[in-house]
């Protein structure tokens, strides 16, 4: 049996390959070969443009795959999404030059651009536009005003837009990198319990990575206000210390809650207080 995975070429590989490395799948070879090897018997990889993934897997080219939301839906792909990665998160927007008026612009037939065409549809007749649709392939930013009356463009930051001279005027869509999977692979019960075993892990991974360990020591009267303080996955684990009166504590952790719990910690009497990074959570 082998499951065919395709994983994006460019910015996406290498917070996908470190995220699979850290689940025990590593990939050897540069980007560029666009057919890496796997450390794991029985898993081909291949590398593709995130846009082709999706319809790619849904012909049943590939078993499982990485790509953006966006390109999911602007496919309308019939895939099975498995994980929200939350990489690379973008907006989809609708832009126009800042000095455009918005019920003017609904008046008349206007000249829409973009990369996305049947999200841009959608949205635009949606929002009651009377529009002629231009494929842009890639620099859509640009269009405007000369060539464009309106874009819909990714965005993380809104930067390159402003840069541009436009404004934002809606938000299509918010994207981010997806695990998803061709459904027949699903029906494959072999195929399936590798496929769910991966999901396992990685789930384990990115909960991991929002979690520190947290290790400290406390006397015995103030054991009850310290594990009170403590925001654990369950209950923190207590152990009383080697010939000492008092008890060992150690809890996982949200990350962003460190900075404010310790100094807590430290005033409800915890000493010895020790950070340590999570490889995984399952």
């Amino acid at each position: 049996m082998t499951l065919r995975l395709v994983i994006p070429k460019g910015r996406i590989y290498d917070k996908v390959s470190e995220l699979l490395g850290e689940c025990g799948v590593r990939l050897a070879g540069a980007e560029r070969s666009y057919r890496p090897a796997s450390s794991m018997p029985g898993i081909e990889v291949k590398l593709l443009k995130s846009q082709n993934i999706p319809p790619l897997l849904a012909l049943n080219q590939h078993d499982i795959g990485f790509a953006g939301y966006d390109w999911v839906l602007e496919q309308n792909a019939e895939v099975t999404e498995l994980l929200d990665l939350g990489f690379d998160p973008v907006r989809i927007v609708a832009a126009v030059p800042e000095t455009s008026d918005i019920d003017e612009l609904k008046s008349r037939r206007i000249i829409a651009v973009s990369e996305y065409e049947q999200l841009t549809r959608q949205f635009l007749q949606r929002e009651g536009f009377n529009f002629t649709f231009v494929r842009s392939y890639g620099a859509t930013e640009v269009f405007p005003p000369e060539d464009a009356d309106l874009i819909v463009d990714n965005t993380a930051t809104g930067a390159t837009l402003l840069a541009n001279r436009l404004k934002i005027i809606g938000t299509v869509l918010e994207s981010s990198t997806r695990f998803i999977a061709n459904p027949r692979a699903l029906d494959n019960p072999q195929k399936r319990q590798v496929i769910e075993n991966l999901l396992l892990l990685m789930k384990g991974v990115i909960n991991g990575r929002s979690r520190v360990l947290l290790e400290m020591n406390c006397p015995e009267d103030r054991l009850e206000a310290i594990v009170n303080l403590l925001p654990a996955m369950r209950s923190p684990t207590v152990s009383r210390l080697y010939n000492e009166s008092g008890f060992a504590v150690k809890a996982a952790i949200p990350t962003k809650d460190v900075a404010m719990l310790v100094p807590r910690l430290i005033s409800a009497g915890a000493s010895d207080i020790l950070e340590t990074p999570i490889r995984k959570v399952v």
